[in-house]
């Protein structure tokens, strides 16, 4: 490549995944101009501090003024006010895409205010940890990861092209699919998980003081893990639910009609049915370390740093 893949690249949300995106543009020198924008002053302060962006406007407008590509990185329940905003600002030509964990309301939300001179380009990188903020970010967060890209019916082909080059550039493995199709998938793999997580870190909270206090002090792995997942961000995962509830809500229909059926195994004594059960599970999580979306390592894939700690 002679050059920057992209000319001018504008992020609209300097959190855990604008943070990130900003430092891996940065680093592998995907943009030639990257700008970062928030609105709230202390998160813009700390971007300059921190030293990932080349200009740290104080609106959405300013940012896309002029970009190429803007990649807006707010709460779903948001996008649709940010696409109003920078819309006077978008130059022909220009993409505009996101990181929600929602697709179907991001386009509902966003299309109506781009502009017949620019393209809507949704996207999700499946990727992130339980921190939030422009400190939690980091240029490798994408590397193997996956990066869904769902463009609505008849966007143009090359502006899909290089926004899905934009996330190979940054490390992240590419996969298109329609918004709808995403959001059913997305629901058991994610959504669902971490509404149990909340629910069962919830019930853990509601013990009397005694219980918990053991709980907590004698947490092993799959406890510890959910505690993790429900430590995210608050503000993204309520609007996760709320803008795909239909999809989660068949899932955990779903969902609920498998613990009855465990729930009467272990009532009834059935062990050959949960030993069933228990083996099918089994192999899911080996294909995911097959397809390199997880570590065989022990202690739930928790890496070893020099001191002997997890990290």
């Amino acid at each position: 490549m002679s050059g920057p893949l992209v000319g001018r690249l504008a992020i609209i949300g300097a959190g855990l995944i604008g943070s990130s995106v900003a430092r891996a543009a940065k680093e592998k020198g995907l943009a030639g101009t990257v700008v970062v924008s928030d609105r709230d002053a202390a998160v813009r302060a700390r971007v300059l501090e921190l030293g990932f962006a080349d200009e740290v406007p104080e609106t959405g407008a300013q940012a896309a003024e002029g970009a190429d590509i803007i990649v807006v990185c707010v709460p779903v329940g948001a996008s649709g006010a940010v696409a109003a905003e920078i819309a006077p600002a978008l130059k022909p030509g220009a993409i505009v895409s996101d990181v929600g964990s929602v697709k179907g309301a991001v386009v509902e939300q966003m299309a109506p205010h781009i502009p017949a001179h620019a393209h809507l380009v949704p996207a999700h990188p499946v990727a992130g940890t339980e921190f939030s903020g422009p400190d939690a970010g980091f240029a490798t967060l994408f590397e193997n990861r996956w990066c869904i890209v769902t463009p609505t019916e008849g966007a143009d082909s090359e502006a899909v092209a290089k926004l899905e080059g934009l996330w190979r550039g940054m490390g992240a493995n590419v996969e298109t699919m329609s918004p709808q199709h995403h959001d059913l998938v997305l629901a058991i793999t994610s959504h669902v998980p971490h509404l149990i997580a909340y629910n069962i870190v919830g019930t853990a909270e509601h013990l009397e003081h005694t219980l918990t206090s053991e709980v907590i002090k004698f947490s092993a792995g799959g406890f510890r893990d959910f505690t993790r997942i429900a430590a995210s961000d608050p503000t993204m995962w309520r609007d996760v639910f709320l803008y795909n509830r239909e999809a989660v809500l068949e899932m955990l229909g779903r969902f609920t009609e498998d613990l009855s059926a465990l729930q009467r195994a272990i009532r009834y004594g059935d062990g050959d049915a949960l030993f069933e059960h228990f083996t099918r599970t089994r192999a899911i999580r080996r294909s995911i370390i097959e397809q390199g979306q997880e570590t065989a390592a022990p202690d739930f894939g928790r890496r070893v740093v020099k001191d002997g700690t997890a990290g």
